[in-house]
């Protein structure tokens, strides 16, 4: 059998019943998965946003995701485990005190990173981190859906000890 790394670009191999491009067959990470939900959702708040320049679009998208994974990880660090849990188990994004932090971060993210003024980097926060995070939550809890899984977030926000190791322990 040949190395997969050996196989050119763009060829396709037959998994699971069809052809599949080999490039998308790699495993993905959780982080790979939610930069997919952040450009999903970027449109407006970024991509046909004129205060974010085009040329930075990626970069801003990446600057979101980050920024989202960062704040999740400062939240389980720090203790907030319960409000974690209501996100993803019971949906409640809205008056999430995790919801805020996130939103507030990736504002100040943006704001620092592409010199915008609060109120440009506010709105496209607030445009973006609830479209985000409402997918990020319905995903997590669609048993047909295997991008995210809850212990897969709770294990990538604390390793496989500490506080990831600990919430994994309650959701078995």
């Amino acid at each position: 059998m040949r190395n997969p790394a050996s196989v050119p670009k763009g060829m396709e191999v037959f998994v699971c019943g069809e052809f599949r491009n080999l490039e998308d067959t790699k495993p993905r990470n959780m982080f790979d998965n939610l930069l997919d939900l952040v450009k999903q959702n970027a449109g407006d708040a970024i991509i046909n946003n004129p205060a974010i320049p085009n040329q930075h679009n990626d970069d801003a998208i990446n600057t979101a995701g980050n920024s989202i994974m960062n704040t999740l990880t400062q939240q389980a660090s720090g203790g907030n485990v319960n409000q974690i849990m209501s996100l993803f188990q019971n949906g409640a994004t809205q008056n999430n005190p995790v919801m805020s932090s996130i939103t507030n971060n990736v504002s100040g993210d943006l704001a620092q990173k592409f010199n915008l003024d609060s109120n440009a980097a506010n709105g496209i926060a607030q445009q973006l981190i609830p479209q985000v995070m409402n997918q990020l939550v319905s995903k997590t809890n669609d048993p047909s859906d295997n991008s995210f899984d809850l212990n897969g977030i709770m294990g990538a926000l604390g390793g496989s000890g500490g506080i990831g190791g600990m919430l994994g322990s309650f959701l078995k």
